[in-house]
């Protein structure tokens, strides 16, 4: 079974190379579900890392609906990674309903080529899964990161397995998602080819700081955090 590791850092893929991982997918805030890294972050992987490297190409935390913008930004991304040698992308959209947006997510695979495609776990919404699978199957992605549309791996497995034999061997059904050593055995025991986890361990830097950064009001995925015209101009036009 192939071990992926879901590194946030420089450092993470570093640790993930030494420990004998199999694979990276490179992202950054984990505790968004992970966006897209930066150029920078994914050229010095590439540079030093010599395992493959996958790249989450999400734009922003929530939901997985986007606009024009943010959906050529996506396309901006891969062709990026390409560009950088990596090996696989990491990505997919959805409707507003949660069913998969397959026209654009076909788009992401095309622009992709000849990468590897992931659809991430943005599956893991959709109303329909075994439908979705097939959906999926008919675009002709390599694999699905799932957590089987529960918390965890392990209270996931049941619809997991399911998933695995609907798919057999054309494509791949990656458990990911509070994996632990316990779920790693039981992945081992239902077969699956690939597991992917991140092996966290929170390390502290600093003291506390007197003013934090974090703010717990961006971390609702029903809402988006976007800059208001009518605030900006209110503002503007008390400066002019």
């Amino acid at each position: 079974m192939q071990i992926e590791i879901c590194a946030n850092s420089y450092a993470s893929a570093s640790n993930a190379e030494k420990a004998g991982a199999d694979r990276i997918e490179l992202c950054v805030e984990l505790a968004v579900g992970g966006i897209t890294p930066s150029f920078g972050l994914i050229k010095k992987v590439m540079e030093k890392i010599s395992i493959p490297v996958h790249v989450l190409i999400r734009p922003r935390s929530g939901d997985f609906t986007y606009n024009d913008a943010e959906f050529d930004a996506m396309k901006t991304d891969i062709e990026l990674c390409k560009k950088l040698g990596c090996h696989g992308i990491v990505s997919g959209v959805l409707h507003r309903d949660f069913s998969i947006d397959i026209k654009r997510t076909k788009e992401l695979i095309a622009c992709s080529k000849p990468l590897s495609f992931t659809f991430h776990r943005a599956f893991d919404w959709v109303p329909n899964p075994l439908q979705s699978l097939e959906q999926l199957l008919e675009l002709d992605v390599d694999r699905i990161l799932t957590s089987g549309q529960e918390t965890s791996v392990i209270k996931g497995i049941s619809l997991l397995k399911q998933l695995q034999v609907l798919a057999g061997n054309r494509l791949i059904i990656m458990p990911g998602g509070g994996v632990d050593k316990n779920t790693i055995i039981q992945c081992e025991k239902a077969a699956f080819k690939e597991v992917h986890f991140s092996a966290t361990e929170l390390c502290k830097t600093i003291n506390y700081p007197k003013v934090p950064m974090n703010s717990n009001r961006f971390f609702d995925e029903t809402q988006l955090a976007i800059s208001d015209i009518s605030k900006i101009k209110a503002v503007v036009s008390f400066v002019k």
